[in-house]
Parts: structure tokens; sequence; C-alpha cells
């Protein structure tokens, strides 16, 4: 009798999000943000407390962030209130303002000994690239939410964008403004990227006249 070849078995892979939580990152809530603050503050993390303070306040993607200049923020030893910036990922324009407890922390940042004669905000301390890297940021907010006792699991560099725009929301309702603050082309993406219901979204168009 001819033999039967079977199929041979592929060894099962473990898929790369098993144990991981997916979908949206949770943003920050006011009380976990000043926990971060106060834990980088108190240990005189002078760098990390301006890219925190900045990441809450600027609401940029991770790519833009890392890739601010000093001559972006800092102008005649002072720190601008408002900012404007080209997204990397839409070639559009964005503004964010910029807090008083953030101008603070960046100025103290600019003005340290490790920052003299840089041109990017965030240097990295590779040789090999200008600024501090995505991949570098996103350790550091991991180990910023790990310090406060959150699972890291659950949030990520896209927390830090969306705390401030997410507060805002819920406290106005303005979808426009929160859209405009992120940078976002139309508002379905503010929709989603905010996690707003249907039919919260209906409520507040219901309620603008034109």
């Amino acid at each position: 009798m001819p033999r039967i070849q079977l199929p041979a078995e592929k060894p099962k892979r473990t898929p790369w999000n098993k144990g991981r939580l997916i979908g949206q990152k949770r943003p920050l809530l006011p009380k976990q943000v000043w926990a971060v603050r106060a834990r980088l503050e108190l240990a005189g993390q002078l760098r990390d407390l301006a890219l925190f303070n900045l990441a809450i306040d600027s609401k940029l993607r991770g790519c833009d962030l890392v890739r601010l200049r000093v001559a972006d923020l800092v102008v005649g030893g002072s720190v601008r209130e408002r900012v404007s910036v080209i997204q990397s990922k839409t070639g559009r324009p964005v503004q964010f303002e910029v807090s008083e407890n953030t101008r603070n922390s960046v100025l103290e940042w600019v003005n340290s000994p490790e920052m003299r004669a840089c041109v990017f905000l965030f240097p990295s301390r590779f040789h090999a690239s200008p600024h501090l890297s995505t991949r570098q940021y996103a350790r550091l907010v991991r180990s910023w939410i790990l310090a406060i006792g959150l699972d890291p699991n659950g949030y990520g560099t896209h927390s830090l964008r969306r705390t401030k725009a997410a507060l805002i929301y819920r406290k106005t309702g303005n979808l426009r403004a929160v859209q405009l603050l992120l940078g976002h082309s139309k508002v379905d993406s503010t929709v989603r990227y905010l996690g707003v219901e249907l039919e919260d979204a209906l409520s507040i168009a219901e309620s603008v006249d034109i």
C-alpha cells in the first residue's frame, strides 16, 4: 500500500499581542499627571520633566515632539506662550499653548549645562541620532507610568497626546476645538481618537445652530 504523506505540522507561534491590551491607549487623569510630575521634580530630572510637561501641553505625536528645536520654543531667553509646528504626518501646521508650569520647566532644562550648544530640545544621548528617538521616548513614558503604579500595557505615548485633549472635551464638549488642537483634518478622526460615542457626538452637533 502506498504510504500517505501527511502535511507537516507547524509549531504554533505565540500571538504578538498575547497578554497585551490592544486599542486606544488611555489618557491620564489630572491626579496621575500630577503624580508623574511630582516624582520627576523630586528626582531633579529636568529633561524628563520638560518632556512630560511639553507632551501634555503640545498634544503632539511623539515623532513631532522629539524633533522640536530649542528655537521653536525659546526666543530671547524666554519660552513662547504659543508655538506653531508643521506635523510630519500630515504636513499641516498645528498650534499649541505652553502653560506657565511647562515654560518654567523648559527654560530650566534649556539653561542646564547639558544643553549648551544643543539645537534640538531633547538631544539623544546616543551619537547616532541628533535627538531623542520615538523608541526612547516610548521607553521613558513606560517608566513614568510604572513609577506611579499603573499598568504600562494600557498606556503609551498617545496617552500623553490624548490627556489634555480628552480633558478639554469633557469640560467643553467642543469637538471642533479639540480637532484644531490635535491637528486633525476631519472631525471624524477626532471622534474616533477620543473614543466619543456616536450618540454623544450627535447631541453636540444638534446643539450647534448654523
